[in-house]
């Protein structure tokens, strides 16, 4: 698997993207800078695409900003440690809560998340979504930013469906079963699409919705 490390990564993927789809030319002129988002595997890191999960991007940042200095580090020894009260400060969601709990136990267990980093993107996400509480797309998501997979597109992120019908033209917004039949055109790249797109919606509403990495 190509690991994508490197803004040159970034450079060589969208022009590939350019090549294979013609339309995402002007959506590159458009989203001007693509970032690598690439960041350290491990708990806390996944931990703050759980925070994430359906909120904006503001608010989880503000969320996982208390809960850092709540537990500090922020490990699956402190999550199973803290109470009610320090969730509660911190602003976690009931099902926020289990999710971490769950993935903190999960890790306590053996799950190995660096070694997921080095799966194919079906095994790892496979292994992840047995934890309780952890979906596709915060699955998808640590993939891309922990593991720098190549070739991930989480259809089901609002801010993708909005970037990509609002670039292609396409309305109603594309829901997860078509953006996921669109984005097949784009492989083996798909994770610089997806970087791309978030990077377009950041120009377009003047805010970055992109998962933390």
């Amino acid at each position: 698997m190509q690991r994508i490390a490197s803004l040159d990564d970034i450079a060589a993927g969208l022009d590939a993207l350019c090549r294979i789809d013609p339309r995402l030319e002007p959506v590159r002129v458009f989203a001007g800078e693509v970032p690598l988002r690439l960041s350290e595997p491990g708990f806390a890191n996944l931990a703050s695409i759980i925070v994430s999960q359906q909120v904006s991007r503001a608010s989880a940042d503000a969320i996982f900003g208390r809960l850092t200095r709540l537990l500090d580090p922020l490990t699956p020894e402190a999550i199973l440690g803290a109470g009610e009260d320090v969730f509660r400060e911190a602003g976690l969601s009931r099902p926020k809560q289990r999710g971490l709990i769950a993935i903190a136990e999960a890790v306590a267990g053996g799950l190995d998340l660096y070694h997921l980093c080095s799966l194919e993107a079906g095994e790892a996400i496979a292994e992840l979504t047995a934890v309780p509480g952890i979906g596709p797309w915060t699955a998808e998501c640590y993939l891309l930013f922990a593991a720098g997979h190549p070739d991930i597109f989480p259809a089901k992120d609002v801010a993708l469906q909005s970037a990509v019908g609002h670039a292609l033209s396409i309305e109603p917004r594309p829901a997860e079963r078509k953006l996921i039949a669109l984005a097949e055109s784009w492989a083996p790249w798909r994770g610089v699409a997806a970087r791309l797109f978030w990077s377009y919606y950041r120009e377009l509403k003047g805010r970055d919705a992109a998962p933390p990495a």
